[in-house]
């Protein structure tokens, strides 16, 4: 059976968010559901978090609930199929020419772009 100290030594991917209703910042571990914590300053709230992290996984592990590992980098390759319609295919590559660079990178370029307006709201 792994230890709390295993757990704890674990990775595990941290997101911080402002809170605009309540004001500083929340914090929560998204391979531990429903872990999370605030706190003023982001220094209080990832505090916060450490002792919110150390209890939920004492109370899981009494629990005898499942514990997520974090996933690392080598659970992915970095190449995907997505197939979309012709008239998609040839507007990016429309685009892409434009802009100079290849279809791939551009289609890296938007997909990074969306997901960072994503994530930070």
């Amino acid at each position: 059976m792994k230890t709390i100290n295993y757990y704890l030594s674990l990775p595990y991917r941290i997101e911080i968010l402002p809170d605009p209703d309540e004001g500083g910042y929340v914090v929560r571990y998204p391979e531990l559901p429903g872990c999370l914590s605030a706190g003023e300053t982001i220094k209080e709230a990832l505090e916060n978090a450490e002792d919110a992290k150390r209890v939920w996984l004492e109370a899981a592990i009494q629990d005898g609930t499942d514990i997520a590992e974090p996933g690392t980098s080598d659970d992915y390759s970095g190449q995907f199929k997505l197939r979309i319609p012709k008239s998609l295919h040839r507007a990016l590559a429309e685009h892409a020419k434009a802009e100079g660079t290849s279809m791939n990178q551009y289609c890296l370029y938007l997909l990074s772009k969306n997901d960072s307006l994503r994530t930070s709201k």
